[in-house]
């Protein structure tokens, strides 16, 4: 319990303190302490301004990412559901270490209007502005990529596919920028979480890929993913299992949970294993 907790004065480790075990002594009780030092990274306060979590240094995350922050001249508005902060293995963190402060703003709420969110509504007012969501009126960013030549500001929703859904179209404020999307052309790597599709990506993964392109450099998609890489390696070394998606499982007859009532959901997954895009 965090009662039980103390930060060392060090301020590179923790000591956890077990729960008390308490002997009988006649008419008195004895109290034993139990202490267990942690060694944790030696970039704590960098971990803590930036939001990662601490992690003991020997799975440090550190080690995996970029020495200096990239340069790129996009700027990412990384609007965030609620409940992804309380996730303890999410990837914007990861995403944001990578990059300038400036150049990753991360916007945490499930409703943005113009009076509370001046800012994010110029932005999606500016001409050069995209939103990264699937779907029919989407167009795919390596065409807009090919005729820009100005520095863009790119929206990326960051949530479950349901919530991401519910913040795109009950915001007025995301139909303005032109919607654009990736190709399905990789698979996702961030395989200690369950993605609903083969070509559904994470967060930071589809941020690599579009950075990548509007940036016309491929080098950033590599270097932005590493401390994914690395994320999913330490947690498959300490016990996590493969995730494969939702697809994969249908079709392969291992989808092991209780099938639906809802008819809209049993819907979706019929399409999904008849490869129809949802």
């Amino acid at each position: 319990p965090d009662k039980y907790r103390a930060e060392c004065s060090c301020r590179h480790a923790w000591l956890w303190r077990s729960d008390p075990p308490c002997v009988p002594a006649g008419n008195k009780h004895t109290y034993f302490t139990t202490y267990l030092v942690v060694e944790f990274c030696p970039l704590f306060k960098l971990t803590t301004l930036l939001g990662l979590p601490r992690r003991p240094q020997k799975v440090c995350l550190c080690p995996f990412l970029p020495v200096h922050p990239l340069k790129v001249s996009t700027c990412l508005y990384i609007v965030q559901h609620p409940a992804e902060e309380s996730r303890v293995l999410r990837t914007v963190p990861l995403l944001a270490a990578c990059l300038p402060p400036d150049k990753c703003k991360i916007l945490v709420g499930r409703r943005f209007n113009e009076d509370r969110y001046p800012e994010l509504a110029t932005v999606c007012r500016n001409p050069n502005t995209l939103i990264l969501y699937p779907g029919a009126e989407a167009t795919n960013l390596e065409e807009i990529a090919v005729v820009s030549s100005s520095p863009s500001v790119m929206i990326i929703i960051d949530g479950t596919w349901s919530q991401a859904k519910d913040i795109f179209y009950k915001n007025s404020l995301f139909r303005l920028p032109k919607q654009v999307q990736l190709k399905p052309s990789i698979s996702s790597q961030y395989v200690i979480r369950t993605q609903p599709t083969n070509t559904c990506l994470s967060t930071l993964e589809c941020a690599a890929v579009a950075l990548s392109i509007m940036e016309k450099n491929k080098s950033i998609q590599e270097t932005i993913l590493h401390p994914l890489q690395a994320l999913c390696s330490f947690q498959l070394q300490h016990g996590a299992q493969i995730h494969h998606s939702k697809e994969h499982l249908l079709k392969n007859g291992l989808y092991d949970k209780p099938m639906p009532k809802n008819k809209r959901k049993l819907r979706r997954m019929e399409l999904l294993v008849n490869n129809i895009k949802i």
